[in-house]
């Protein structure tokens, strides 16, 4: 599964052929998270807080690509890369 980004510990991931609504994986210390992306909230699994608040805070600032990106790997195409939060 392609690694979208990197921050803080988390990494995202989106999946090829997954499965509506358009979502990503958020991983953290052995917890994954699904987290739709319109409108960005948890569809299933568990973070941290912080680490879910830093997800959240990082996907609203890219909905944009994720989207772009959930249309690529709906398309059997890599998903590009989206910067980190800072």
């Amino acid at each position: 599964m392609p690694e979208v980004s990197r921050f803080f510990g988390i990494v995202i991931q989106m999946y090829y052929d997954e499965h509506a609504p358009p979502h990503f994986h958020a991983l953290y210390s052995g917890e994954e998270a699904q987290i739709a992306i319109e409108p960005i909230h948890v569809l299933q699994g568990d973070l941290p807080p912080r680490a879910l608040s830093l997800v959240i805070e990082w996907a609203a600032l890219h909905q944009r690509e994720l989207v772009d990106n959930w249309n690529l790997a709906r398309q059997d195409q890599k998903p590009r890369k989206i910067e980190p939060l800072r």
